[in-house]
């Protein structure tokens, strides 16, 4: 096939385009810039999509033979996945950008231009495995579930999924390391990124503060009774305990968290853990990465977090949202973040949760 490779410049993509290239295909890297302000570009290891990134995935271009391009994508990631953050916690919410960029630059953008330039397929690095199955493309967990990545891909749909590939499904990031010293890779030893790459100095309230301006407010505990002061709620998620620096400490010398934010009163509610207890959950906006949409009711597994564990559950769609009963509680869920539905290790949909209790 003729495959367009979304090459970051870290080892995982660099690995699976060395693996499509042994494999016959006519490969094409491609690096995406995403920043509009190229002197904002961090070095080291701080997320990705740096000018240090696009340098390693050419040389590991150079290195397999392959042609190599730079693609700006600085216009719509601002639009589709900056934008979007800024607005989700000025809105009380907790977005996940890595997922939102997939959904709206990865496998959107680039395969809308990579189909238009006739490619057959767009390949990542992403650790999920696919399954071609009665005219279905089926996306599962992967096999090192340290590294498994499906929960960041479950927002794809059929369309999507038809036209990608994962190299890497059945890999573990040792092997994956492994191999591309073997080939002589440089990017063999470099380190994951963990950051929001549009953040370039890892201060996520900071860069708020700077989006979105300081603005005083009050913590307040479950009574109502005000117990310290911030400077504005869009600094805090749902689930914190670190930077709250209340002034009136608990009653019962216990640690407290952040139990809800409400933005137009910029008040945010605190409490015990046990009070981040959530049971029930409701998600709108659903997408299915399957090919027929999973409504009714059914038994399944959701998880919350991109490393959470999976949790069973009740849950039941149609075509407005999803609503999830917990089989028990968990904590620290935030509206704002992507409920993804599994059966087994099937990817079935995603959803944005809206309410969590």
């Amino acid at each position: 096939m003729k495959v367009l490779v979304a090459m970051s410049g870290g080892v995982d993509s660099s690995v699976a385009a060395a693996r499509l290239v042994a494999e016959g295909h006519a490969v094409t890297g491609v690096h995406l810039a995403l920043n509009r302000n190229p002197d904002t570009y961090r070095s080291g290891a701080r997320g990705c999509c740096s000018l240090e990134d696009s340098l390693d995935a050419r040389r590991v271009a150079d290195l397999l033979g392959v042609p190599f391009y730079v693609w700006d994508l600085s216009e719509r990631f601002h639009a589709d996945v900056v934008t979007d953050f800024v607005a989700e916690y000025a809105a009380g919410r907790t977005p996940n950008p890595c997922l939102r960029c997939n959904e709206k630059i990865k496998f959107a953008a680039v395969l809308e231009r990579g189909v238009a330039l006739g490619f057959d397929a767009v390949a990542t690095g992403h650790y999920a495995r696919l399954e071609q199955a009665d005219g279905e493309s089926r996306l599962y967990r992967a096999a090192d579930a340290a590294k498994d990545q499906s929960y960041v891909l479950g927002v794809l749909t059929q369309a999507q999924l038809r036209r990608s590939l994962f190299p890497l499904y059945g890999s573990v990031k040792a092997d994956v390391r492994a191999e591309a010293a073997a080939l002589g890779l440089r990017v063999a030893a470099k380190p994951d990124s963990h950051d929001i790459c549009f953040i370039a100095d890892g201060d996520t309230a900071g860069f708020l503060n700077r989006q979105l301006g300081e603005r005083s407010g009050e913590f307040v505990d479950a009574a109502g009774a005000v117990v310290g002061a911030h400077a504005g709620h869009h600094q805090f998620t749902v689930g914190q305990r670190r930077g709250l620096r209340l002034g009136v400490p608990a009653a019962d010398g216990r640690p407290r968290y952040v139990l809800g934010i409400e933005p137009v009163t910029n008040r945010v509610t605190v409490g015990p853990h046990e009070a981040l207890a959530v049971r029930s959950l409701t998600g709108i906006r659903p997408s299915w990465a399957v090919a027929s949409p999973r409504l009714g009711a059914w038994r399944g597994l959701v998880q919350v977090r991109a490393h959470g564990a999976p949790l069973p559950a009740s849950i039941e769609a149609d075509g407005d949202g999803v609503r999830i009963e917990l089989d028990e509680p968990a904590f620290g869920i935030a509206p704002g973040q992507a409920a993804v539905t599994y059966d087994g290790d099937l990817v079935v949909g995603a959803s944005t949760i809206a309410t969590a209790s």
